[in-house]
């Protein structure tokens, strides 16, 4: 079965700052829902926290772990990736854009389409949605620390 979400947030934080949490890996424990980073299943990990095309992210979430690869980059602007190892999904795709708020600041798109089984989907679709937004709030309240 199809799925999506399409959750947004808002950060008085620079594109730039936004930007640099995302593509440092290693970051995301800190402000998203992700327990910890994997690193003996992630490749091609920037020991600078300057993830790339191709990088692939493994986190842990309580016992489960997933693997994701970036797949397209346009800084500040498009941090797009896939699922590389999924237990719960299939052709999961998910695509962060950034756009410069008028009076500073940045608006944040978090959106993603998978395909699940359907004794899974009507569980996951709702807490997934739930678990991004987190991410999202997480991610520009983050870089509003950083500043």
């Amino acid at each position: 079965m199809k799925g999506s979400y399409d959750v947004t947030a808002e950060s008085e934080a620079p594109a730039s700052a936004v930007w640099s949490l995302l593509l440092d890996a290693h970051s995301w424990p800190r402000w998203g829902t992700v327990d910890a980073l994997v690193q003996d299943r992630s490749e091609n990990l920037s020991p600078n926290g300057r993830d790339e095309v191709g990088a692939v992210r493994a986190f842990r979430t309580g016992e489960v772990v997933t693997s994701e690869r970036i797949t397209q980059l346009r800084p500040c602007e498009l941090f797009a990736y896939e699922d590389s190892d999924n237990p719960f999904m299939e052709n999961y795709r998910a695509r962060v854009t950034l756009e410069e708020k008028g009076a500073g600041g940045v608006r944040i798109r978090w959106r993603g389409d998978y395909d699940a089984t359907p004794d899974v989907h009507p569980l996951l679709a709702p807490e997934l949605t739930r678990i991004m937004q987190r991410m999202v709030t997480g991610l520009a309240e983050a870089a509003e620390r950083a500043l």
